[in-house]
Formats: structure tokens, sequence, C-alpha cells
């Protein structure tokens, strides 16, 4: 019997295949990333001759959240993935909710370093998954082809200024981010892939009706929004217009209060014309923030 065949991170043309292999095929657990605050198992998924590597989170393995009552956590990495292909930036891996070895959860195509239990596609917390995304650097001068975010106590009395690169990848991040109104956007939370795209992942904690926007990408707060960003979201409000198929597939998943947050933060975008600025309501860097 011929191996099945194994599928590379996703093309345009290949994430409806990639949908079906998770969404259809059998789940073997590998091992548990022990790293994650909630069960995150390291599977493999086969399926009609396919074969891939995955991540799945079943919602028995969640730690409730007090500010986040409604719904579960698997439930809002698939909306933040169909958010994510709406846009057409495909920065979230494909993710679906299945049944699995433990119960209904999220699975997603497992993006980094080889499956074979090496935890390479999850929050490892050495912040090396951002590549050279991200960086600390003396002064208070961010230097050419970076973004401050903030300064850093980095000990002994002395602090860095915090900054990440001005990549159009990452813009686009900050832009999703805003829409799903993203509570957790750490820096090991970025994966370059080799093929120079770069995917986000842990997106459960999003959508909440309050702003919950916690991320390292501020770097472009208060900027103008790209032309590009403007015409995705012009895109974006329409196909969240009731009966239209995302935004009846959102409400299989979120609540109606946050699905109308969503078409608000979309609206506001497109009001304001800029990247938003922290509330100063709480903190506005995730900790840890790698």
């Amino acid at each position: 019997m011929p191996a099945p065949e194994r599928l590379p991170a996703p093309g345009v043309s290949a994430t409806g295949k990639l949908e079906e292999l998770l969404a259809r095929g059998e789940l073997t657990v590998v091992g548990r990333i022990r790293e994650a605050s909630n069960a995150v198992l390291l599977c493999t998924v086969a399926y009609g001759g396919l074969s891939a590597d995955c991540v799945y989170k079943p919602v028995k393995g969640e730690r409730p959240l007090w500010d986040f009552p409604d719904g579960n956590l698997a439930q809002r990495e698939v909306a933040a993935y169909l958010v994510s292909e709406a846009t057409g930036w495909g920065l979230v891996p494909p993710t679906v909710l299945r049944d699995g070895p433990y119960g209904e959860g999220m699975v997603q195509l497992w993006i980094g370093p080889g499956g074979s239990g090496e935890p390479g596609g999850e929050d490892t917390g050495d912040g090396e998954s951002g590549g050279d995304l991200l960086a600390l650097v003396e002064g208070e001068e961010a230097g050419e082809g970076w973004k401050p975010v903030a300064l850093a106590d980095v000990g002994e009395g002395r602090t860095a200024l915090l900054v990440h690169a001005d990549d159009p990848r990452l813009r686009r991040l900050a832009v999703l981010d805003a829409v799903i109104n993203n509570g957790d956007r750490k820096g090991g939370h970025l994966l370059p892939a080799p093929d120079g795209r770069l995917y986000g992942i842990d997106h459960g904690v999003t959508f909440h009706r309050e702003d919950k926007l916690r991320t390292l990408l501020w770097g472009w707060a208060g900027e103008p929004l790209t032309e590009e960003a403007r015409e995705v979201l012009t895109a974006l409000a329409a196909r969240l217009a009731d009966g239209e198929p995302l935004a009846t597939r959102l409400a299989e998943l979120i609540t109606p209060v946050e699905l109308a947050a969503v078409r608000a933060r979309v609206a506001d975008l497109l009001r304001t014309g800029v990247h938003p600025q922290p509330s100063g309501q709480w903190p506005a860097i995730p900790w840890p923030p790698v």
C-alpha cells in the first residue's frame, strides 16, 4: 500500500483540499505540546491518499475564561480562520471544527518544522517563532525598517525598545487582529513559512464584544490604513451582511452580539481610515509578550 502523499503549507489552490483533509481525515495523536496553557495535541491526519501534520485542540481540554463565557476557544479559532480567508490574505492556517479522539475540537494545519513531536508551530515561550520580525534595540529610535512598540525592562535597571518589522505581512495581520479583536497577539504566535508567507496562530481569545485588542503589532497605531486594507475591509463589510454565507457561518460560531461587534469594528476602521490605538483601559501588550 503506497504511503499517503504529504501536503505542504497551503497555496490558494490547495486550501479547499486541506480543509477536506482536516475535516474528514483520520486523526492520529502523536503527542502533546506541553508549553500550551490548554490541551494541544500534535496529530497526523490522513484521507484519500493524502496526509499532513496538524494541531488538535479539544474543547474538553480548554480552561474556562471568566471574561469569555460564551462559546469556546475552538469555535473562535475557526471563526478567525473564516474571516482571514474572507480577506484573501490567508493569514491563518486552514482550520476546521470537528470531532476527534477526545471529542469536538479545533483542528489546524501544522505550520513549522516537521511534525514528529517537535513543537515548532505553537507558542514555545522562547520568542523564536517570529524569526526576524521582532527585536529589542538600544536607545529610543527603532531604526530603518522597524516600527517602535514600547520600552521593555531588560533587567538591572536597563530598558530596551521593543520593535517589530515594518513588514506588509505583519501590517495585514494587524488589520485582521483589529477586526477579530485579538486579545493575545504574542511573538510566538507569528509563524513565517519557508515559502515566505506569514501565519498567525492561537486565536481563541478573539471576537469579544468589548475592545480587548492586545498585541505586539502597535507600530502602525494611528497611521492611515493602506489602500489595499481599505479595499479588503470594504469587501469584508459586504460579506458580513445578514444572509451572506460568511455571516451565516460566523453566526454558528460566535454570538449575535459578537457578530454585531465585528461589523461595527469593520465599519469603524473604514470610517476612521487609520489603524486603531491602545484604548488605555488595560495593558495593550499581552503577557508574556513572546
